[in-house]
């Protein structure tokens, strides 16, 4: 009898055990996911329709940068690829274009592969900034720093929205990424827009 009684205690606290391990393995893999999933903040660039202000969870980076959440404003109403605005990024004649930024909530592992996507379209009827130009994504390691080029798409010439996947190699510490409307060509300026929306979580690429 004693001996019975014994072993029933001996396997409730196996089982303990294995309750209290397979726990700790779960918040373990719950942890090491969030780490691998980063979320941008505000990256559907939701806000009060505004000209000339940065969407919250956002810092302008160039000197200049006065973006605007759309629809509404500078003839610009194509309705929003997700939520309800959309933030729009110009280039303009004198050469200067307008880029914003915000640091990520963990940093990127060096030598790995991430991935996310953005959608993308332009509009033809954006004041007197209507030339397609396109989108350059970099990273760094503090704000606003330009260290790596990690996307740099066509000319983003159609006014309907496209997505687009963002895939790269991390080669520097990366804590910091930014959106930046640039020029077709270097050197020759155009006053032109891109309307950006719709950022999916960052993600590790799947290992082969």
């Amino acid at each position: 009898m004693f001996c019975s009684v014994i072993s029933i205690f001996f396997m409730m606290g196996i089982q303990k055990l294995i309750v209290l391990f397979l726990g700790l393995v779960f918040e373990a893999g719950v942890v090491f996911g969030q780490q691998h999933i980063l979320y941008f903040t505000n990256g559907s660039f939701e806000g009060e329709r505004q000209d000339a202000v940065v969407p919250s969870g956002w810092n302008a980076c160039e000197l200049g940068t006065t973006p605007d959440i759309l629809p509404g404003f500078w003839g610009v109403y194509q309705e929003a690829s997700d939520g309800d605005t959309y933030v729009g990024l110009i280039t303009r004649g004198d050469g200067s274009w307008e880029s914003i930024g915000q640091r990520l909530s963990h940093s990127l592992k060096l030598l790995e592969c991430y991935k996310f996507t953005v959608d993308l379209a332009q509009s033809k009827t954006y004041a007197d900034y209507n030339e397609p130009v396109r989108l350059m994504i970099w990273g760094g390691s503090g704000r606003c720093n330009k260290e790596q080029l990690l996307f740099q798409s066509k000319k983003i010439d159609h006014n309907y929205w496209k997505t687009y996947e963002v895939k790269f190699n991390v080669k520097v510490p990366i804590n910091y990424i930014i959106f930046e409307a640039y020029f077709e060509e270097k050197g020759k300026v155009v006053r032109g827009n891109i309307l950006i929306d719709n950022l999916s979580p960052i993600k590790m690429c799947p290992r082969a």
